[in-house]
């Protein structure tokens, strides 16, 4: 065998062993790197899942709900939805398994084939935390799953494979015809140059296996000569670079879709359940701007069933929750069709608010619309009560107009989106009223005197609310007034002026006239009842029309 033969045959192995193990060594670290980013990002999801979950369960245990199917499969079904919340793609999938290995949840469709059935069946012996790879309708999936003992399930999260490793293949395909191109090379100068190659050779052989021994590549070649040993040198330090390049953008891709994912959940994760996507995606440029309290001038809406005791013992439970969720699906879209934010369900009870993250010019109108169309959505969904042969709705709606403290409020592990403050209370306050002043919608002299423009009002009364000292003007509207009303309601409010000027014999005039109008309004014979008291039992000289309230 001639002597080039034998260096050929030498240093050629030595090279393509070097390749490959580079190669090699490239592709189980991008494979470690974006096994990390799918535990980290499934476990993320798995994370916040099994946090609901839990949730869910303690709200059924704490309300005694655990014995009713009816509220266990409603806990249910909010956790599918939940869940759904939680996919990013059309190819991502969450499902749950029961104990015999049946799916009982999933958030899209899916076909499970029969030899696939049986793999299911051995995830539940898997424990919590463990990336699985799982094959579903004859897709390759990865996934991680953890088991909730309260409703026997263990529930899955998954993602196509492709969709963390296809970069992987890709990178793997590139290194390959890489290695293919630098063996061709290396072949070709050995056997043009191979005389030449003597010392040098030596160096380049001691590269290589520094290279292999440390999986280093940071090592370089010496060029001795400006040569065909000294291109090759050249070429091999090139080869080497790229292979270090591509190295270091497989990690900092990998990173930056780590961060990017973990700023997108936790936004959405925030605001996903009482903000429009709209208002999502328009903060995502500076989400932590949304995180910090401020003080702000907006509108707070309170609105409450009447009687809604009696109603819950005169119908069987899952009727009640039927006509609970219809009720609330009504009144949610007709808040969020005027901007407005639901600040969270207390009992049977909504509060809104207006003007908060995003302020727009026209919330304290908006408020005050979006109550006069709760008052008249309620007759459509009452409707459908006469229809089902289900007591009716009669709900009150209180509004206040002033500055709150809103941000996120709690602690960091549970933190609410809310409004606080002194108007708060007042809006609740004026909730209470509409029973006692039988009116649908009562709103504060604040926010009369941002829409008095733009709807008609009439003054109710000048009341000092319980647990309050100073008295405050209230206030009902609507929409659109019959000729009547129109009428009535501008006597009404002259007779209010009388009132509050002790000119008692013609306020109870002006108010007769209302009654001619508007037989049987409540608002006018209690104010003129009021007036003829004071007739024969004055007021303090002192008094200043304000009517001390002691309940709510």
């Amino acid at each position: 065998m001639s002597i080039r033969l034998k260096i050929v045959s030498i240093v050629l192995p030595l090279l393509i062993t070097a390749l490959a193990a580079a190669g090699t060594s490239s592709y189980f670290l991008a494979t470690n790197g974006i096994t990390r980013v799918t535990i980290e990002l499934l476990d993320f999801k798995a994370s916040e899942l099994e946090r609901h979950i839990e949730s869910q369960w303690n709200l059924l245990v704490e309300n005694e709900f655990t014995d009713i199917p009816e509220m266990v499969r409603a806990a249910e079904s909010g956790i599918e939805l939940y869940a759904a919340g939680l996919v990013r793609s059309e190819t991502e999938l969450i499902l749950a398994i029961n104990n015999a290995g049946q799916v009982v949840m999933s958030t899209g469709p899916y076909a499970i084939q029969p030899e696939e059935q049986a793999e299911l069946q051995r995830l539940l012996s898997r424990p919590a935390g463990d990336l699985v790879n799982v094959r579903l309708d004859g897709i390759e999936r990865v996934g991680m799953g953890f088991p909730f003992a309260p409703f026997d399930w263990f529930v899955l999260i998954t993602e196509h494979r492709d969709v963390f490793y296809s970069q992987v293949d890709r990178i793997t395909t590139q290194t390959v015809l890489i290695l293919l191109v630098g063996i061709v090379v290396s072949a070709l100068l050995l056997v043009l140059f191979v005389r030449y190659l003597t010392r040098p050779l030596t160096g380049v052989v001691a590269a290589m296996e520094r290279i292999i021994s440390s999986n280093e590549f940071g090592d370089r070649v010496e060029v001795e000569f400006n040569d065909e040993i000294g291109r090759l040198s050249h070429t091999f330090n090139i080869m080497i670079s790229e292979l270090e390049r591509a190295y270091s953008k497989i990690k900092s891709y990998a990173f930056d879709a780590v961060l990017a994912q973990k700023k997108e959940a936790k936004i959405r994760n925030i605001f996903q359940k009482y903000v429009p996507q709209d208002l999502i995606d328009k903060f995502f440029e500076n989400p932590e701007s949304m995180l910090v309290g401020d003080n702000r001038v907006l509108a707070v809406l309170f609105s409450d069933i009447r009687s809604f005791t009696s109603i819950s013992e005169s119908m069987r439970p899952d009727d009640l929750v039927n006509s609970l969720n219809r009720y609330f699906s009504v009144m949610v879209d007709i808040i969020m069709e005027h901007n407005g934010i639901i600040d969270k369900y207390i009992g049977d009870a909504i509060m809104a608010f207006f003007g908060a993250p995003v302020h727009h010019e026209n919330d304290a109108l908006q408020s005050v619309h979006a109550g006069i169309a709760m008052a008249e959505g309620l007759k459509g969904f009452n409707e459908e009560q006469r229809r089902l042969g289900r007591p009716e709705f009669q709900i009150g709606i209180g509004i206040n107009y002033g500055e709150v403290t809103v941000g996120n409020i709690g602690t960091d592990k549970k933190m609410d989106y809310t409004v606080i403050g002194d108007m708060v209370n007042l809006a609740s306050r004026l909730e209470g009223l509409t029973k006692q002043y039988q009116q649908a919608l009562i709103i504060s002299e604040s926010l009369y005197l941002e829409v008095k423009d733009h709807l008609p009002c009439r003054l109710l009364d000048f009341v000092a609310v319980k647990g309050k000292t100073q008295g405050v003007r209230i206030y009902t509207t609507k929409a659109v007034l019959s000729p009547e009303e129109g009428r009535g309601w501008e006597l009404h409010n002259r007779a209010m002026e009388l009132y509050s000027s002790t000119r008692f014999s013609e306020a109870i005039s002006l108010f007769d006239e209302v009654l001619a109008l508007q037989p049987g309004d409540y608002a006018a014979e209690l104010l003129r009842s009021r007036c003829q008291r004071y007739l024969v039992q004055p007021p303090e000289a002192n008094w200043n029309g304000v009517e001390i309230l002691t309940s709510k």
